[in-house]
């Protein structure tokens, strides 16, 4: 089945199935292939299937699609491997014909002297192909014929060692090294796999009997190819003067004389590779029984690279766990710890990333003269890069209200900064109140963000402020941010909250909403102690177990009934 695979961006690794006509790229969740960047259209893209071909056609977005480093005008086929960029979004195209990445493979060398050269004879024939083994999976059995003794010990030599390691810079290597034991014949062997879809073959592995000829090795990609388009394994009794390859310096150079050669085959049938074994001793021939070992061992080696490649993953994303939960834990300690403590009000705050990290943001600041600030923003978008910005966010806040009296100019500050970064069309909704307990006054500045509630002595909740909001941080430099203010009497509770909130969605995809939230905040049962309790087991309730897409932040705080 064709896929698309992220390997840079939001959830590098996602492999997304193209199982239907049409497979929709996109910001909005109803896309088939979701992509949570701000920059990208709701419907940015589209991978049709049309026949036995994929195409790619750009949706008219705002920003448009890259394939292979060129912007797509037209309905475009796709081929396997081909890079497709969405705005900081990266995948790879797969038909499902082909192989899989093979990143794994990072023991091949640069320097490696091995190499495949083109040396296929216009118009030879294939007289001196003496045997073929069918390894494509179609057949019911194989029903090896070689000698009891030589297929058991080559068959344990090759388990034990490929059993022994996980390690694809190790499983190649000691596979030449048991088939060395087995061909005692052999001058020459060599394993050639496909780095990357759609790559050159290379060399992976080589092996020589004889010191210091693997300087020199030149591998047929004739053969290799005729094993691999195949899926069989395959004896010539006598390359040398096999008419296809008799004009082919690989076989030349070593005056090879006989070569048995197996494709290794994946789990999803597909050829991953080729072993080759080769000698140059006209009086030891490799023999059919050879060829069925050989095809045995390719079949297993297949097996342990499958294996291999799998615990690779696993490896990979352990580690990526692990920098995760230190970086959820590195994210905490930029959110305070407790709320403050100031006579005659109270505070409670609660915050859940969607994710280990993300890019809701609260603080409380203290100021000179004993006012508080109180802060609570939300960054466009989840994941690492909003838990960056909302980190940059952290130290700017605090030292721009440390800084300026002024909330609105300290504001516009933060604007500026944010502005003049190239931020890849992200942005921070955010709102700051400025508390001067002796007065009970309150001073706020909106910057696109929800207008909080206000919920009066009696019971009475409304929106404050909703007029006076401005621009998200990071939109437009220059902008001039308003201040507000409210005095906040005994018993007044304000709220403020992110869309993770409003937008919790339950098992039949409803919305929690504002009116819910206005309505629990209204209660008339809450007292000061359990208010924001009170808020989150209602949303519990609603949502009921199901997982959220947002990250959470709620913020309540009030002065206490005199």
């Amino acid at each position: 089945m064709a896929f698309l695979e992220l390997v840079r961006g939001s959830s590098p690794g996602a492999r997304f199935e193209l199982d239907g006509e049409m497979a929709v790229i996109g910001r909005s969740a109803e896309c088939e292939v979701p992509v949570d960047t701000p920059a990208v259209s709701r419907r940015h893209a589209a991978v049709i299937r049309d026949g036995d071909g994929y195409y790619i056609e750009d949706l008219k977005s705002r920003n448009g699609t890259i394939l292979n480093e060129k912007p797509v005008a037209d309905r475009t086929l796709l081929k396997d491997g081909d890079r497709l960029v969405i705005c900081d979004q990266e995948f790879l195209f797969f038909s499902g014909r082909g192989t899989g990445l093979l990143d794994p493979l990072r023991f091949v060398h640069e320097s490696s002297i091995a190499e495949i050269v083109d040396d296929t004879k216009p118009g030879s024939s294939r007289a001196s192909v003496m045997a073929t083994f069918d390894v494509s999976g179609k057949s019911a059995s194989w029903g090896l014929s070689a000698k009891p003794e030589v297929k058991l010990a080559a068959l344990l030599e090759i388990s034990n060692n490929l059993a022994q390691t996980l390690s694809l810079a190790d499983i190649l290597p000691k596979l030449l090294d048991s088939l060395f034991k087995i061909f005692v014949q052999a001058d020459r062997g060599f394993v050639v796999m496909r780095t990357k879809p759609g790559g050159p073959l290379a060399p992976v592995a080589v092996k020589s009997r004889r010191p210091g000829d693997e300087e020199r090795m030149r591998i047929s990609r004739t053969i290799v190819e005729e094993a691999m388009n195949t899926k069989k394994a395959f004896l010539s009794a006598d390359a040398a003067s096999d008419e296809r390859f008799g004009m082919a310096q690989s076989i030349a150079d070593f005056s090879i004389r006989s070569l048995v050669c197996a494709p290794m085959i994946s789990s999803d049938g597909e050829p991953i590779g080729v072993i080759q074994i080769d000698t140059l001793n006209q009086r030891a021939r490799f023999t059919d029984e050879d060829l069925e070992v050989l095809a045995s061992v390719a079949s297993q080696a297949a097996v342990a690279i499958d294996n291999a490649k799998m615990h690779e993953q696993v490896v990979a994303q352990r580690a990526l766990q692990r920098d995760m939960e230190l970086a959820r834990q590195m994210q905490r300690t930029l959110l305070p710890s407790k709320p403050p403590q100031v006579p005659g009000y109270f505070f409670f705050d609660y915050y859940q990333a969607a994710r280990q990290v993300g890019g809701d943001y609260f603080d409380y600041v203290q100021l000179p003269g004993g006012r508080y600030a109180v802060i609570v923003g939300d960054v466009a978008g989840k994941g690492v890069p909003a838990a960056l910005m909302m980190a940059r966010l952290s130290a700017d806040v605090r030292f721009s209200l440390a800084s300026e009296a002024d909330p609105a100019k300290a504001i516009q500050q933060i604007n500026e900064g944010f502005a003049h970064h190239d931020w890849s069309d992200r942005f921070v909704t955010m709102i700051a109140a400025v508390l001067n307990p002796q007065s009970g006054e309150l001073t706020m500045v909106n910057a696109g963000h929800m207008a909080p509630f206000l919920r009066r002595r009696g019971g009475k909740v409304e929106e404050i402020g909703e007029e006076a909001a401005g621009l998200p941080l990071g939109v437009a430099p220059g902008y001039e941010y308003q201040a507000y203010t409210h005095v906040l009497e005994p018993g007044d509770v304000v709220t403020m909250f992110t869309d993770g909130f409003s937008e919790a969605m339950n098992g039949e995809r409803e919305l929690y909403g504002l009116e819910r939230l206005k309505v629990q905040i209204s209660s008339p049962a809450i007292n000061v102690a359990d208010f924001g309790t009170h808020i989150l087991e209602d949303v519990r309730q609603f949502v009921n177990g199901v997982d959220q897409s947002d990250d959470m932040c709620l913020v309540c705080f009030g002065r206490m009934e005199q």
